[in-house]
C-alpha cells in the first residue's frame, strides 16, 4: 500500500536519529543527520549529495511534478514530521507486519492463501486476477469516457472535482497499477496528495451512497471485461 505509507514510513525512518541523543540540542542533531554517511536523507533534500547505490526516485516522484521541485518538497514534508512529532507508522503493521489499510491488508491475506479456510481458487480470486495483466493508461482512459459519456476535458482538466473522475482515478489505480503522481500527471497535472485525498472521499461517498456503489461497481465489472 505503499500509495498511502511509503512517505510516512520513508520520513520516520530517516527522522529516527532525531528521537535519540534527546539530551542534545536539536540544531546540533539535526546537522549531524545532514552530514552522516549512515543516512540517504541529504541525497533527498539536495541532488548534489547523493550516492549512486541510492534509488531515490520512488520517493522523489510524489513531490516531483513539473521537474526540480522534489528536494524543496520532501524538505517541507521532513519539516512537518518534526514540527507534529507525528507517531510511528510501524504501528500499523503489528500483528501482520503489512503497513496498508486494513482492507489492502485483508486482499494479501487472501492472495497468500494466509486465510486457509477462505482460499478460494486462482479463477475465483479478484486480487489474483487483477494481478494477471495491466491496462494501459490511455486506454482505459478512452473506455471509460466511453462508458460515462464524458469528454477527457470534462474529467481530465485541473481543478475539476467530481464522482466521475474520483472513480476514473481508482480505475487507473486498479487496473493499470500505476502509482498516484503518474494519475496526477494524466489528469491535468495535479498533485498526487490531490488523487489520495479523491479516492479517499469516493471510498467514504461509496460506502454511503448505495447507487453511487452500484454504478461505480458497474463500471469496474465491465473495464474488467475489457482488459
Amino acid at each position: 500500500d505503499k500509495d498511502n505509507y511509503l512517505l510516512e514510513v520513508s520520513r520516520y525512518i530517516h527522522l529516527n536519529p532525531l528521537r535519540m541523543r534527546s539530551k542534545e540540542s536539536f540544531d546540533k542533531r539535526w546537522q549531524d543527520l545532514l552530514t552522516s554517511e549512515s543516512t540517504s536523507l541529504p541525497g533527498y533534500l539536495n541532488k548534489k549529495n547523493r550516492k549512486d547505490f541510492v534509488y531515490y526516485t520512488t520517493i522523489s516522484d510524489y513531490f516531483d511534478i513539473t521537474g526540480g521541485k522534489s528536494s524543496r518538497g520532501y524538505k517541507k514534508f521532513m519539516a512537518e514530521g518534526i514540527a507534529k512529532d507525528i507517531p510511528s507508522p510501524l504501528e500499523r503493521g503489528k500483528g501482520t507486519g503489512i503497513i496498508a489499510e486494513k482492507k489492502f491488508i485483508e486482499e494479501i491475506k487472501q492472495l497468500f492463501g494466509k486465510n486457509r479456510k477462505a482460499r478460494k481458487s486462482h479463477r475465483e480470486q479478484p486480487a489474483l486476477r487483477e494481478l494477471e495483466k495491466a491496462m494501459i493508461p490511455e486506454e482505459l482512459i478512452n473506455s471509460y469516457l466511453q462508458l460515462v459519456h464524458k469528454d477527457r476535458e470534462e474529467l481530465t482538466a485541473k481543478g475539476k472535482q467530481s464522482s466521475d473522475r474520483a472513480m476514473l482515478m481508482e480505475m487507473l489505480y486498479r487496473f493499470c497499477k500505476i502509482t498516484q503522481p503518474e494519475i496526477g500527471k494524466l489528469l491535468g497535472g495535479i498533485d498526487y496528495s490531490a488523487v489520495s485525498q479523491a479516492r479517499k472521499r469516493l471510498h467514504i461517498k461509496i460506502e454511503n451512497d448505495p447507487e453511487l456503489k452500484k454504478k461505480f461497481n458497474a463500471l469496474q465489472s465491465k473495464l474488467r471485461k475489457m482488459s
